[in-house]
Formats: C-alpha cells, sequence, structure tokens
C-alpha cells in the first residue's frame, strides 16, 4: 500500500527549492501519494506540517537558508530544526529534513540531492517493522 507523503517545501529560493523538490520527488514516484504545500520561507515549515500531519504518514521538509550579514541565520536554522523535530516526536511520524543551510548559494546548489536524502529518511522509518 501507498504511504501519503506531505512534503512542505519553502519557496523563498525558488530555483534551489525546485531542485530539492525535484530529487525528493524522484525517490517518492513509485511508493508514495505526494501532497505538495509551498510556503514562503523556512520558517512556516512546521506549523505547515503540523496543522496537516493527521492526514499523512510522513512529512519532509524541503527549503534553504543562506547566512547573510545578521544573525537572523542562526535564529532561523535553529527554530526550524527544533520544531521540525519537535512536530516528528510529538506525533510519532517521520518528517525528513531536508532544509539546508549554507553560506552562499553556490554550497546550496551542491546540495541538491539533500531532497533526496530527506526522502529516504522518512522511507527507511516508514519501511521498520513496529
Amino acid at each position: 500500500m501507498k504511504k501519503k507523503i506531505l512534503i512542505v517545501v519553502a519557496n523563498y529560493y525558488k530555483d534551489i527549492s525546485k531542485e530539492l523538490l525535484n530529487s525528493s520527488l524522484n525517490e517518492l514516484k513509485k511508493l508514495s501519494k505526494v501532497k505538495i504545500i509551498e510556503v514562503p520561507g523556512v520558517f512556516e515549515i512546521p506549523v505547515t506540517i503540523i496543522k496537516n500531519i493527521k492526514k499523512y504518514d510522513g512529512a519532509i521538509a524541503l527549503g534553504c537558508v543562506i547566512k547573510g550579514e545578521t544573525p537572523h541565520f542562526d535564529f532561523i536554522s535553529s527554530s526550524a530544526t527544533d520544531a521540525i523535530m519537535k512536530v516528528s516526536i510529538d506525533t510519532k511520524k517521520p518528517v525528513g529534513n531536508g532544509i539546508i543551510t549554507c553560506l552562499n548559494k553556490d554550497q546550496a546548489n551542491a546540495r541538491g540531492q539533500k531532497g533526496k536524502e530527506a526522502a529516504l529518511a522518512v522511507i527507511s522509518i516508514l519501511s521498520q517493522k513496529k
């Protein structure tokens, strides 16, 4: 039976998010029924997942945070990661973290397969025997 997976993707960096999404979808297409929700930025991902997770077997968070000149990068990255882990623990459902945190766009572009890794992590957890 196909698993139902929610993907929440932050589209702040559209080109990077598209690559993350495509790498994730390539892993899920045969095994899962996928719903995609776009949000403006990484900070909105956890709340979107928690609002929708009851309808799904698992979720994947995709997005990109690139360091600027202020501490904003650290706050967003840490808050999003902590919130995603909390959602997973509280709901007892896997949430793959495909949010990349980079110092520049070149690093971000080199990490486009992180969506695939997040999808494989969710698939792995859903495949475990109870």
